[in-house]
């Protein structure tokens, strides 16, 4: 059985203007799938987008409106194939402060709001349109979904309650997802990220000090890993026919310190 094809095909990444994100987008147009990047940074998604002959949405994933627009977006452009689900943040905090007092309620909600809700909302609404889709090949498959987890979702750290809750939460979710989407034909599978090198650590000699500082506790390569490696694995588990149900660490073997 032949990878799945790509070509002509629509996909939609969120989170798409920068880090993994603007990595899967750009691995996913060499394809020859159209790409809408859906994310709430207009002037580097816009430019993203016309580099890779895409087109730019300007989505909030939480926002069912939002959500629609992307995923009509990217049907007119073809069939919609594919969902990268990497738009995500986090707002680290202790659960008692050191003066005892608790952690805002709405705080960890609105982590909870992007990282979990976000995600499922773009996922219901694209894996509506893929099975809207005719079938690609004699099995049946219409399209692939892949949403971003995190180490964090095994190992979280002190202060990442919120983010490990959400990230787990994905985890949790993958498998009867793809229970649920498998008759229609689409598979579902997460990718939980170690140490990446994204824009977040900022830039210049003491962000390069600290990111080797980081990948001294990975366990081999000894460095933070990079967007595009991590969009390797986006592109195998869309591509790959018999990728189903899983979550996958991609993250040099570390295993995350409680600090």
């Amino acid at each position: 059985m032949p990878r799945m094809n790509l070509n002509g095909a629509s996909a939609i990444v969120t989170g798409g203007a920068s880090g993994i994100g603007e990595a899967a987008a750009r691995q996913l147009a060499a394809l020859g799938a159209k790409v809408v990047i859906a994310d709430l940074q207009e002037d580097r998604g816009t430019e993203v987008a016309r580099e890779i002959g895409g087109l730019f949405v300007k989505c909030d994933v939480s926002s069912e409106e939002d959500g629609i627009a992307a995923v009509t977006a990217a049907s007119e452009m073809g069939p919609l194939r594919a969902l990268v689900n990497s738009a995500g943040l986090g707002r680290a905090a202790r659960t008692i402060d050191r003066n005892n007092e608790p952690m805002p309620q709405a705080q960890f909600d609105f982590v909870i709001k992007v990282n979990l809700l976000g995600s499922f909302n773009m996922l219901r609404l694209a894996a509506a349109a893929m099975a809207k889709t005719e079938p690609l090949d004699a099995d049946g498959a219409r399209g692939a979904i892949v949403n971003m987890a995190s180490a964090a979702a095994f190992d979280g750290q002190i202060g990442q309650a919120s983010y490990s809750a959400s990230k787990g939460a994905i985890v949790g979710m993958t498998l009867p997802i793809a229970r649920d989407l498998s008759a229609s034909g689409i598979r579902v599978n997460t990718i939980a990220p170690g140490l990446i090198d994204t824009p977040i650590y900022g830039s210049g000699e003491q962000a390069d000090k600290f990111k080797a500082h980081l990948g001294e506790s990975v366990l081999f390569p000894k460095r933070l890993g990079s967007a595009e490696e991590l969009a390797f694995m986006v592109l195998e588990c869309i591509t790959n026919p018999y990728m189903n149900g899983e979550t996958i660490r991609c993250d040099g073997g570390i295993r995350m310190p409680p600090r």
